[in-house]
């Protein structure tokens, strides 16, 4: 399977039978990223986590009251 890194547009060619082959084809949200910038974009967030000056933007649990 050819896919194209949505960071660099550099395309690769995968396994058809790998599961992250499997869940492009079937979940267009899914997007690839090759290997080189994910290395990159790991290490910048670990980079800026050491700094203390890094915030997750995860969402916070929802509360489930119905008054």
């Amino acid at each position: 399977m050819r896919v194209k890194c949505v960071i660099c547009d550099q395309v690769e060619k995968i396994d058809s039978n790998l599961p992250q082959a499997k869940k492009l084809r079937n979940r267009p949200i899914h997007t690839y990223m090759c290997q080189p910038c994910s290395d990159r974009i790991s290490s910048r967030t670990n980079e800026r986590i050491a700094t203390g000056d890094f915030q997750s933007h995860t969402p916070a649990e929802e509360k489930d009251e119905f008054i």
